[in-house]
């Protein structure tokens, strides 16, 4: 197992995104801002929580570099920055073939045993 010393800034990245992730209200306000940018006021709207609450989930989100927020004024946008998903879609793309392999074997397996009780209904 490696270290949290050891990881390369990449894998620190990825980490961190994979701890933003983990909370579904923070993958719900990413949903939310994969429609357009928002206000902290806007993303808080469909949750039942404080202002304060969705600005912590909003730092986070900042931290991992999922979000960006923008400066227009007094009105501070927040907006996707979807550059980290990219970097998960790579990560998981590498395990493709391991679960392609127990699908295609899975299916053999099932054709099996459907060629297994056709003989017997046969009989």
């Amino acid at each position: 197992m490696t270290s949290r010393q050891d990881m390369t800034p990449d894998e620190d990245r990825l980490s961190e995104t994979f701890a933003a992730l983990a909370n579904g209200t923070r993958r719900a306000i990413l949903g939310l801002l994969a429609e357009g940018a928002a206000t902290v006021n806007e993303l808080a709207a469909p949750f039942d929580m404080t202002l304060p609450a969705i600005s912590r989930h909003l730092k986070v989100l900042e931290q991992a570099g999922l979000v960006e927020r923008g400066r227009h004024a007094q009105y501070r946008p927040c907006s996707l920055n979807a550059s980290p998903l990219e970097d998960v879609a790579t990560w998981i793309e590498r395990y493709r073939p391991v679960w392609e392999d127990r699908f295609d074997r899975m299916d053999e397996y099932i054709k099996q045993l459907q060629d297994t009780e056709e003989s017997r209904r046969k009989k």
